[in-house]
């Protein structure tokens, strides 16, 4: 396992900032939940709700992506990442934009901050795009997982720019279409293009790796790749000419079909595992898997009954159930790596070193999963019911998955080599 992450390992520059933001920005996306448990069940575009999704979308999935994506590439191409100065270099633009837009859309204040961090987060998709073409073109390799990545990364810029034109025209109007519409199609354009394809082809990698297990079933791959974008793009075509009714399900259909694909190959691969124990930290991925499924059922629901409570409910499902269930998860299956990499790598083999499972408080990790899952249980009933305490009771609980998640974040990141020669 470890010498997967060794070979051709890039710089911490290019990874380790990643994680330590984002669990910073992880801590004040359940802040500002706690803030604004009263707005939860109103509509989603509200000031506050639209700081929680893009400090969830962006500071929070995205910044652990970007790190993840950087570490990972040198293992699916078996070279190494093209610019470690590239990615730090988004990894500013991304932190900086972030920022700026968390704090415009919390005071709604739609001026030149709003502009100018949307164009550091579009910069900041470019520069990861480049780096990953320039990455996996000089491979001579060519895997279903890269193509993944590379149209992934394709949708996140597509999103950002779009993201920008609608903070423009909130300034200045020029979009002929119903601006509410719009976000609709940028909202997810993210969430199936970006999100959903990154993480299919990043997990097609990391959980037959964690599990020890293979599939031969790589057609299922192809072809949740090619029904996730055929799907996307019909329902992008469709939206922006025409208003989004029933015949979106058609759409959605074709995306969960991808998506189901890309299940029955990780089911694939759980069956034929050589680990037959599986962690808590892979149970996690379970909980995500679930509820993206379940976040596909509610979209009927959604458009047969177009009440504010199911559309918070399916971005909970998204974005704590979904993203945040995986990041939590794989976090600590990838970051001791990272960190054992350059710490211990030299004197593997020679002495008695740590492990990197031993750089976390493993005694933690139960703490962290039934805490997050009952929390998110509770957030999810607490916005069925439109119980504004509860979701105040949620606030302070995600704070505390926050903390206790960090500070194992933090511990790996700044942990110190036990080894005197």
């Amino acid at each position: 396992m470890a010498d997967i992450f060794v070979n051709k390992a890039p710089k911490e520059l290019a990874v380790i900032p990643f994680y330590g933001t984002a669990a910073v920005f992880f801590f004040l996306l359940c802040v500002l939940l706690f803030l604004s448990a009263t707005e939860l069940t109103g509509h989603y575009f509200h000031p506050s709700i639209l700081a929680i999704v893009h400090t969830a979308a962006l500071g929070w999935g995205t910044m652990v992506i970007f790190g993840a994506a950087y570490q990972l590439l040198p293992v699916i191409c078996e070279r190494e990442l093209f610019s470690t100065k590239l990615a730090f270099l988004s990894y500013l633009l991304l932190t900086i934009g972030t920022c700026g837009m968390i704090w415009s859309f919390w005071w709604f204040d739609m001026g030149w901050l709003m502009i100018t961090s949307g164009t550091f987060v579009v910069c900041s998709g470019y520069l990861y795009t480049f780096n990953l073409y320039q990455t996996t073109n000089d491979s001579n390799k060519s895997q279903v997982n890269q193509h993944f990545l590379l149209l992934s990364a394709f949708w996140l810029c597509f999103t950002t720019t779009v993201g920008l034109l609608l903070a423009i025209n909130l300034r200045y109007r020029f979009i002929p279409q119903n601006h509410l519409d719009i976000l609709k199609l940028h909202a997810h354009a993210g969430i199936a293009g970006w999100f959903l394809q990154l993480i299919c082809g990043v997990g097609a990698k990391l959980i037959p790796m964690f599990l020890l297990g293979k599939s031969q079933k790589t057609r299922l791959l192809y072809a949740a790749l090619i029904l996730q974008n055929v799907g996307l793009i019909l329902f992008l075509a469709d939206g922006y000419f025409n208003p989004i009714g029933l015949r979106m399900l058609l759409y959605a259909i074709l995306i969960a079909s991808g998506t189901a694909c890309w299940l029955l190959y990780i089911i694939d691969t759980y069956k034929h595992r050589a680990r037959k124990n599986v962690d808590l930290l892979m149970k996690h991925a379970g909980i995500s898997s679930l509820c993206l499924s379940l976040a596909f059922m509610f979209i009927p629901i959604i458009l047969l009954y177009p009440q504010t409570k199911w559309a918070s409910l399916y971005g909970t499902l998204i974005f704590l159930g979904w993203i945040t269930g995986i990041i939590l998860g794989k976090t600590f299956k990838t970051l001791p790596f990272i960190i054992w990499n350059k710490r211990y790598k030299n004197l593997n083999g020679k002495i008695k070193i740590p492990m990197p499972k031993d750089l976390y408080h493993g005694g933690l990790i139960p703490y962290q999963y039934y805490l997050y899952l009952s929390t998110l249980l509770l957030t999810c009933a607490g916005i069925v019911l439109e119980q504004a305490n509860l979701l105040q009771i949620t606030g302070i609980l995600w704070i505390i998955v926050s903390l206790v998640y960090g500070y194992n974040v933090f511990r790996v990141i700044f942990h110190k080599s036990q080894v005197t020669l």
